[in-house]
């Protein structure tokens, strides 16, 4: 009886330093990871809207109104030229073939879709990854948000096609039921 309480506290204990561990490197580390993934966003928005824009996050007040009625958006960015406020960038999750797909939608105050970009995804490579290619995303450009958005999918990555769509679709009714007016 004594041993197994012995192993239990031993165990414990390891656990417990386990967890201050990460816990310490997640506090350290998170900054660090926030700026490469906003890194990654921000290249993704120069291409959609231009080099000459600035991005702006959403008012944290806000986007976490938007997210409590849509568990889809992670972010959403206004862009201006000057003081001048040109269009919004939302970032969404959707589920494809291989898990989450993050995919980032800009639109101009016009009503017009800029651009899509897939940031993040772990779809299969030659197949899936064809989502991140100009081919498939040009696809996109210039279509008019106030209708449901569908392009051509991609031979062999339906499910990709569909999922990237699907969150094209979620960023196109938040931008034109919450954004646009």
């Amino acid at each position: 009886m004594k041993e197994t309480i012995k192993l239990g506290l031993i165990l414990f204990i390891i656990t417990a330093v386990s967890a201050g561990v990460l816990a310490v490197s997640n506090n350290l580390t998170k900054d660090k990871i926030a700026e490469i993934a906003m890194a990654g966003s921000l290249d993704a928005l120069k291409e959609i809207f231009g080099e000459d824009q600035k991005f702006k996050a959403l008012d944290e007040g806000e986007l976490n109104e938007i997210k409590e009625a849509n568990e889809a958006v992670t972010e959403i960015f206004e862009v201006y030229s000057g003081e001048s406020l040109n269009g919004y960038a939302i970032k969404t999750i959707s589920k494809g073939f291989g898990g989450d797909l993050i995919t980032l939608t800009g639109f101009s105050m016009d009503g017009n879709l800029l651009g899509m970009r897939l940031v993040e995804h772990s779809e299969t490579k030659g197949i899936g990854s064809k989502a991140t290619e100009p081919d498939f995303t040009s696809r996109f450009e210039g279509k008019n948000a106030s209708e449901e958005i569908t392009v051509d999918t991609i031979s062999g990555a339906t499910v990709t096609s569909k999922a990237v769509m699907a969150g094209v679709n979620e960023s196109r009714k938040i931008f034109i039921e919450q954004l646009s007016n």
